[in-house]
């Protein structure tokens, strides 16, 4: 069964900013900028890789236990973002969506996004959803205690519940970089099946070029979602059992 011709759904954990920063004798928040050009890159090239859903980890809710001053700097560098990019997205019809916790953002940023939810909800070239305040498992089970009666364990409607969408969200490929190999609690349930592509590379270096080679291989990949491929000569297969079968007969006489 094969689905990675279609339009993908790719989720990014933009990894490394801090290292980045680190390996240049920079302060943190120089890492944390330079990715935020790194994610405008990706963006824009994701109509060329066929890519129709994008959704990044930019905060989860365990990045709370980072220093004030760093969390601080981080929902500045949300509120600069949220503010110049409305543009951007109205100009290449990108919806944008936020996932996760909004309770323990700042007032002001939730109404940024909530605005930009809004104005961008019919634009349909790319659906932008950025992960804020966010834990897979906190999600999964506030729909769960929401919807519990409703659900029936309905497979899909659960999946529609989660994204937020009116069709489920599963993640077709997920990229993590600089070098990590784990989900740290990020779209657990959306990525049961996905394709898994780790880079060493850091996020702030993460190009369209890093895009093209993660796209690829996932594009070259045998997807079965634990399924077989169909026999090509069935009558060849039966006489291989059938021989197996003679020879297992062998053994036991034996």
């Amino acid at each position: 069964m094969q689905s990675n011709l279609q339009k993908l759904h790719l989720a990014i954990i933009m990894d490394g900013n801090g290292r980045w920063a680190k390996k240049r004798n920079l302060p943190r928040f120089k890492g944390h900028c330079a990715g935020v050009n790194s994610l405008r890159t990706i963006i824009q090239a994701c109509p060329e890789f066929h890519i129709s859903t994008l959704t990044i980890y930019a905060f989860s809710s365990d990045n709370w236990k980072r220093p004030k001053s760093e969390t601080s700097h981080l929902m500045d560098l949300l509120r600069l973002y949220l503010t110049s990019e409305l543009d951007i997205f109205l100009k290449n019809k990108i919806r944008f969506m936020a996932i996760g916790r909004r309770d323990r953002l700042p007032e002001d940023v939730v109404e940024l996004i909530e605005d930009i939810e809004t104005q961008t909800k019919n634009e349909t070239q790319l659906t932008l959803r950025i992960a804020l305040d966010y834990s897979a498992r906190y999600e999964i089970l506030q729909i769960a205690q929401k919807n519990s009666p409703a659900l029936k364990e309905n497979h899909s409607s659960f999946s529609r519940a989660l994204s937020g969408l009116d069709r489920g969200c599963d993640v077709d490929l997920l990229i993590r970089t600089s070098g990590e190999k784990r989900l740290s609690d990020f779209l657990l349930w959306e990525c049961a099946y996905s394709e898994l592509h780790f880079t060493d590379t850091d996020w702030p270096d993460f190009s369209k070029e890093n895009l093209k080679i993660a796209v690829d291989d996932f594009r070259s990949r045998n997807r079965r979602f634990g399924s077989l491929e169909p026999e090509n000569s069935p009558n060849l297969k039966l006489t291989e059992m059938h021989g197996q079968k003679n020879t297992y007969k062998t053994m036991r006489t034996k």
